[in-house]
């Protein structure tokens, strides 16, 4: 799935959420940003690689806009910690061991780590093995579920068409609540 839809599906999560619990505004904003950061990461080597090395701006536009079976050519080392860095951010072994150790600090489960498992369980379904599979048990393999590419046309379609009736659900919900 796209970062902008991750954040908007976190997004009515957290607005769904704040009508049951005692959920702060800036726990909300931490659970969108969770949700997002998965996203981030992989993509710092090819930054850096087209503002700094021989890449340019036309194949960072490429490489954010590429589609199942057809991502650009990066050098190995880029493409190598690209990778790295997705699987990490990507890895349900990885947030578990993050998760477990914050609550082992914290004695409770810390909110904002629901946007990222929201993002590691939506990518599962929504990455083909053509384009960025999630490896959910990474480190043991890079191996993904081959899902529907989120990219292809009729799945933006039904997606952003799911997104909109939830959120105007939302809202109608909260107007009815408010009468």
């Amino acid at each position: 799935m796209d970062i902008f839809a991750h954040a908007l599906w976190a997004g009515a999560a957290t607005v769904f959420a704040r009508r049951r619990w005692r959920i702060s505004r800036r726990t909300a904003a931490l659970t969108v940003a969770m949700a997002v950061m998965p996203d981030i990461p992989h993509l710092v080597p090819i930054v850096g690689w087209s503002v700094f090395g021989d890449g340019s701006m036309a194949d960072m536009w490429n490489y954010a806009n590429a589609v199942a079976g057809q991502l650009p050519t990066a050098p190995q080392n880029v493409d190598t910690w690209s990778h790295t860095l997705h699987c990490v951010t990507h890895s349900a072994v990885v947030a578990g061991a993050v998760t477990v150790l914050l609550w082992l600090w914290r004695r409770n489960f810390w909110i904002p780590l629901a946007g990222w498992w929201s993002h590691i369980v939506i990518d599962v379904f929504t990455h083909s093995i053509d384009y960025f599979p999630s490896p959910v048990l990474y480190p043991f393999t890079q191996a993904g579920f081959d899902g529907i590419a989120w990219n292809t046309p009729w799945s933006l379609a039904v997606n952003y068409g799911a997104l909109a009736a939830t959120w105007l659900a939302l809202h109608l919900s909260r107007k009815r609540r408010a009468q």
